[in-house]
Order: C-alpha cells, then structure tokens, then sequence
C-alpha cells in the first residue's frame, strides 16, 4: 500500500529504566509511560529492546567458556520466571493498554516460549483496538546475548499496513546486517522502530544512516539504566569497570533525509516527541529510492520474500 495517510502526527520515544528482573513492576512503569506519551498527543510509542523486564547489562549468567555454575543457572530461571508469554496475560494488558489510549504500542520483551522454555529477544507490535499485530523475535542476538536468548527463524520479517503507514524494524545489533534491512526497505516501510541496548556514538550514525538509506522515519529507544536499578542481591555480580554500565541513553526520532528532528537523548530518562508528515518520505525519495528508481535489479537479485 503506498502513502494513504497525508496528516501528520505524533510519535513518542521512551527512554527509561525498567523495574529489572520484575515483570510486575516493569508493567505498571509502562502503563504510566504509555499514559503520559499518550496525553502529549502520541499515537505511536516505542519502548527500548526487552524494556519488560529489562537488559542485564554486565551479568555473565556464571558462563566462561566449557564451564557453567549453578548460581548463574538460579539467575537465568529468574530471567525466564520474569519473562513474556506470547500470547498470555502481560500481552493482554498491553493490549488493553494500546485499547484505552488509542494508541500503537510497540514493546521489547523478553519472551518466554512456554512449549520450548526458550527465552527470545523480541518485539511486538500492538493496536489502538487491542489486538497484537506482530512479534519480531531477534534473528541473531549478538556476543554473550547467545547465552540468553535464542535465535529467531526470520519469517517474522513484515512490515505492518496501519492507518498511520506501513510499521517495521530490527532489534538493536540486527540493524547491522545490510539484508535485514533491504528485507524492509522492499516492503515499502514508512515507520522504522529500531529499539536497542547501545548507547554509543556508531549507533547514532547507523539511526542516521538507516533513515537516510531507507528514505524512512527511523526511531531509536534505548534504556537508561545504572548499576542502582539493578536489584540490591545482584548488584554485587556486576563489575562496576566493564564499560556496559551505565547505560546513557540515546534515544533518537530521525527524519527520512537522516537529519534528527528529536534527540539524542542521554543521562536521564524522558520521552522523545516528533512530528511524522509521511509527505516527507515521498519527498526524500525524488533522488534515492533504495528499492525503486535507485535500485539495480537486472545486477542485484535478493531472492528473500515477506513471509505472509
């Protein structure tokens, strides 16, 4: 579907802490954040990468190459216990939550895949009428997130047709991989959500890079996240020099010709605010058009297809 929508409205960025390691307080915190975002005019909101309950930024779950312990078993069964079943009873409030305030809520979690007990990173997508749209579960968690959480299949890849335009995105480190992207460039995406757990200087050239490349909105969240927001018991697993913590933020809205238009946010919590004109994005696509008039298909054949 080409661009329907020629009035523009609101997106919102959070960047917050979530309660770690409960899923109970992490809910509620969302359900204060979704309020605010939404009595500040936002129709869509984006949560940072497994926002419910949290990045264990630091934490080596008693892994060393060839060697586990049981403490770090006891505090990946805490993970999963404080994990997202999809569906279940957290993806049914938050349904509830996008129902009340009229809004497309789009959340990282942690999911818990109750047939497999697999734990994924994953992001879901819901509706202002209370329906969950879609779940992207992260195709290749990066480094020690291996120990954590499983490898999603990819069919998931989709972007989603929605009044306020066609939805998508990748998950933190995903955001890297050149054909992953293309997969949603060739869709048409006009929305580009791209929560994340990084926080440094090279992620906000690749928000900038994305929106560029893509001719689309690109929208960062990140978490801001410090060595206190860690539960007191696990505080003293964390190696206070490993450059992991804090987390500073740099939650960024980018528009389709890569200049940022709220952000980079860092330091301290708050949500981000921007206005989307979808006019724009036909716009930057007069002199680049990754998948049409810019695009060499009689030179370069991507063969991968959305899964419907």
């Amino acid at each position: 579907m080409a661009i329907q929508n020629t009035d523009a409205f609101q997106v919102a960025v959070v960047q917050a802490s979530p309660v770690l390691f409960d899923l109970k307080e992490s809910m509620e915190k969302t359900g204060g954040l979704v309020k605010e975002a939404t009595a500040n005019g936002a129709k869509a909101i984006l949560f940072p990468e497994v926002f419910l309950s949290g990045y264990p930024r630091g934490m080596g779950f008693g892994t060393l190459v060839g060697g586990r312990t049981p403490e770090g078993r006891e505090l990946f069964y805490r993970l999963w216990q404080n994990a997202v079943e999809v569906p279940g009873k957290q993806t049914e409030e938050l349904a509830a939550m996008a129902k009340k305030h009229k809004c497309y809520l789009i959340v990282g979690v942690t999911e818990k895949d109750r047939i497999t007990d697999t734990l994924y990173c994953s992001l879901l997508y819901f509706s202002p009428q209370g329906k969950l749209l879609h779940k992207h579960r992260k195709i290749k968690p990066t480094a020690a997130e291996r120990i954590i959480w499983g490898e999603g299949k990819g069919d998931d890849l989709n972007v989603i047709d929605t009044p306020l335009g066609k939805m998508g995105g990748l998950i933190c480190w995903e955001n890297y991989m050149p054909l992953a992207r293309y997969a949603l460039y060739e869709q048409g995406i006009h929305l580009y959500f791209a929560p994340t757990a990084d926080c440094s200087d090279t992620w906000q050239s690749t928000m900038e890079h994305i929106a560029c490349e893509g001719r689309c909105f690109v929208f960062g969240a990140n978490q801001y996240l410090q060595k206190s927001n860690y539960p007191e018991d696990l505080q003293s697993l964390i190696d206070t020099s490993h450059p992991s913590l804090p987390s500073s933020g740099g939650s960024v809205i980018v528009s389709p010709l890569g200049k940022i238009l709220a952000g980079p946010l860092y330091d301290r919590e708050g949500i981000l605010y921007a206005t989307i004109d979808l006019k724009e994005i036909v716009k930057a696509k007069m002199d680049f058009d990754v998948v049409g008039h810019y695009s060499r298909p009689d030179v370069f054949d991507f063969a991968w297809k959305a899964k419907k």
